[in-house]
């Protein structure tokens, strides 16, 4: 277990470790016995189509074996998974299984699944435990933290909850499956961890670039070490984001506003937030006269092949700002953005101007890079 590195989310009793190490899930029911589930407790693994074909039935023989009562339920993957009618199934599947307040759901997958089942477990009889098993790069932030949802069609996100798992268990050895572009994707919010918290991982993530992107040991686990150690941090200081939290949304009021006008196909999570960021670095510069910390933001971007152009988007400037008054962030009608007062410090700033919003979505391309 020595090669395995250690966090814990420190939130007093609800407090929980996060494991991550190469070929934790082939050790999955003595990790779950170490968190007090005994074979009394009945499991239901919650996956999508895709990770399920690679991961679920050896997951479920391991279970099975070490004499827990498990069952499995797989959604189709992606985005549009998150959603009342897959919600709903799955209680039934649970109901219908007779799950009890001492089962255990374990969400098997990247963030969509690890939402869904989260928020499942968050109201199944009121809530039942959980813990999170994320098999991609870009579940190394959702998984972590407890913020758990569902997507409305007027909204990404919008029916949810605050259910934290009992641990998080990371086993890096998935990740060797994934496409490229959902390595890229999932390096997103690795990048945006340094870019709100720690300069000095920026400066870490741009001298390993070409090892990181190769998810290369030691690199990739110290990557997501220090991004999980930023996300355990900001956590443990507000669970419910009623402050600090709210910087770890660094270009996700763009980026939902893109994924929703994109009816969440156009773009994946990490790409939207990608290009989110991007703006709202020209926007951080415009606010605060950081020169050249637009160009550093959006040059780390493009180096983890993620893409930074918003000028060639289909929507108006108009429909992007409506769109971003239906989220999470609005309050009293104030449109909250986190931008960065400089490199590894982040700000929630409520007085930005329209104007000064119009000016940096008019930049011509040149102009961003």
């Amino acid at each position: 277990m020595e090669s395995v590195k250690t966090l814990t989310v420190d939130l007093g009793e609800r407090s929980y470790p996060i494991w991550i190490g190469q070929g934790l899930l082939s050790k999955l029911p003595a990790y779950l016995q170490t968190l007090g589930i005994t074979s009394s407790q009945t499991l239901l693994v919650v996956t999508d189509d895709h990770v399920g074909a690679l991961y679920l039935e050896p997951v479920l023989k391991g279970l099975q074996r070490a004499g827990f009562r498990v069952f499995s339920y797989s959604v189709p993957a992606g985005e549009q998974a998150k959603s009342l009618s897959h919600y709903e199934q799955i209680i039934t599947y649970a109901l219908e299984h007779k799950l009890d307040r001492q089962s255990v759901i374990l969400a098997l997958g990247g963030g969509v699944v690890g939402d869904l089942a989260g928020f499942v477990a968050s109201t199944y009889m009121r809530g039942i435990p959980f813990v999170q098993l994320p098999t991609t790069l870009l579940a190394h932030d959702s998984s972590v933290g407890g913020k758990v949802a569902i997507n409305h069609s007027l909204g990404k996100n919008m029916i949810g909850s605050f259910h934290q798992p009992l641990a998080v268990i990371y086993d890096t050895a998935t990740l060797s499956t994934l496409p490229e572009r959902e390595v890229a994707c999932g390096f997103a919010e690795v990048l945006k961890h340094g870019f709100i918290w720690d300069e000095a991982f920026v400066d870490w993530l741009e001298e390993n670039a070409n090892p990181c992107r190769a998810l290369q040991e030691p690199f990739l686990s110290e990557a997501l070490y220090r991004a999980c150690h930023i996300k355990s941090q900001v956590v443990s200081q507000d669970e419910k984001e009623t402050g600090l939290r709210a910087i770890l949304n660094f270009g996700h009021t763009f980026g939902h506003a893109f994924e929703a006008l994109g009816h969440y196909r156009d773009f994946t999570h990490g790409e939207a937030v990608a290009i989110g960021m991007a703006v709202a670095a020209h926007v951080s510069e415009a606010v605060y006269g950081q020169q050249g910390l637009a160009e550093r933001v959006t040059r780390l971007l493009s180096t983890y092949g993620l893409p930074v152009e918003w000028h060639t988007l289909p929507w108006s400037f108009e429909q992007v700002l409506e769109k971003m008054y239906t989220d999470k962030k609005v309050i009293a009608g104030r449109l909250r953005l986190v931008l960065l007062e400089r490199m590894g410090r982040a700000v929630i700033a409520d007085h930005v101007a329209e104007t000064t919003l119009r000016a940096v979505w008019s930049l011509p391309f040149q102009n961003q890079l």
